[in-house]
């Protein structure tokens, strides 16, 4: 699977300077929490739950979760995990499939080798499971019944827990509860693939919903858990762990209280002002604002709940030709000893040492989402890669 390989050949040479790599599921964790970009959930009760799996990875989806948990009720669990089981069967028996990133949300730890050995075989479509209110406390079973199914299948399985209980939220418990996760995730790095924010359940404890015009960074107590969560779990000095940025909830029209915060000038410039309406009509600025200012705060990749929300992700993860010419020469032999130099944009200063761990970063991702091509910015990218 690559990023926007779902778009034809020549189109990709037209909008890349260096096109998205292939990668699979056995591609090494780093390339793979690069990879996972829009991460697309899809309760595990869908009666067409193959179907609509394989349609998604069609349309650029390269990471999905088949959830058990908030996202059904919890009368349907059993008849959920019956349905899982047989969907991925029938998926596995298809030589000609090409799933994106299979994980699947659990609610308890026991789930975890019950649909490992139900699953049989059909455990090789799956790259791991999302634990839900991961703390130390309840993190620590997760994991082990992870480690423990993954040696009884023999198949490699990742772990993603999700950052969203109260403790982490409330200022009296927040350091400890912070402590408590970096101890366990440190303890079993090898299987923690990315840590995901649950955005949702941290306004719940407080009886709060941002609005489509404001992303989570205009929440201020979701604001500072997001930074705290960064500083602790997200370093760049080989502690830290990838930490995807929170799930944007709207995509219906509504009623819009403030004037659309979407810039003209870029729609103008790649005339496709339909485009610019269509994304304001539907409430996307204020996704592709909270994007922008999750890449700001350190995180990579998004929790999505609907298939419209993934090429705007992808497209504001693509390296711009800026971006990848200053990270390039930033990184390169010469520069090791430091010093301060001129961009070849000549718009900034690129100082050596201060921003080796943006370049390094930025290559990262360049190796996974690509680079634009000089003149090719997010909405050329964003318009190829929606459905025709």
């Amino acid at each position: 699977m690559r990023h926007f390989g779902h778009i034809a050949p020549e189109e990709r040479q037209r909008l890349f300077h260096r096109e998205p790599t292939v990668f699979t599921a056995d591609s090494p964790a780093r390339v793979l929490a690069a990879a996972l970009g829009a991460t697309l959930y899809s309760p595990a009760t869908r009666p067409h739950l193959v179907e609509d799996v394989i349609k998604q990875a069609g349309r650029g989806v390269v990471s999905m979760v088949l959830c058990l948990e908030d996202s059904i009720d919890d009368a349907d669990v059993v008849d959920a995990e019956e349905n899982l089981v047989r969907q991925l069967t029938e998926l596995a028996a298809d030589p000609d499939a090409e799933p994106p990133l299979l994980f699947v949300r659990v609610r308890t730890p026991e789930q975890i080798p019950d649909l490992v050995a139900r699953l049989g075989p059909a455990v090789r479509l799956l790259s791991g499971f999302v634990l839900p209110k991961f703390t130390e406390e309840r993190g620590v079973p997760f994991l082990e019944a992870l480690t423990g199914a993954e040696a009884a299948s023999g198949r490699r399985l990742f772990a993603m827990p999700v950052l969203e209980s109260p403790d982490l939220l409330y200022l009296e418990t927040r350091r400890e509860t912070l402590e408590g996760i970096f101890r366990t995730v440190d303890k079993y790095r090898d299987r923690v693939l990315a840590l995901r924010l649950g955005v949702t359940d941290f306004c719940s404890s407080y009886g709060l919903r941002r609005a489509p015009d404001m992303t989570a960074y205009d929440v201020q107590i979701v604001a500072s858990v997001i930074a705290d969560v960064v500083n602790v779990l997200g370093r760049v000095d080989g502690t830290g762990f990838t930490v995807t940025g929170p799930v944007w909830e709207y995509f219906r029209v509504q009623e819009r209280m403030f004037k659309p915060q979407l810039r003209r000038s870029p729609f103008l410039e790649g005339e496709v002002e339909e485009l610019r309406e269509s994304l304001i009509q539907h409430d996307m600025d204020g996704l592709l604002r909270e994007i922008s200012l999750d890449r700001a705060n350190g995180l990579l990749g998004k929790t999505c709940i609907h298939p419209s929300h993934v090429m705007p992700v992808h497209a504001l993860s693509v390296v711009s030709h800026e971006e990848f010419s200053d990270a390039q020469d930033i990184l390169r032999p010469e520069r090791l000893g430091g010093g301060v130099l001129r961009s070849a944009y000549t718009n900034k200063m690129n100082e050596v040492k201060p921003h080796r761990a943006w370049a390094e970063r930025t290559l990262q991702r360049a190796e996974v989402f690509g680079v634009a091509g000089e003149d090719i910015g997010f909405v050329e990218l964003l318009a190829a890669g929606l459905p025709g």
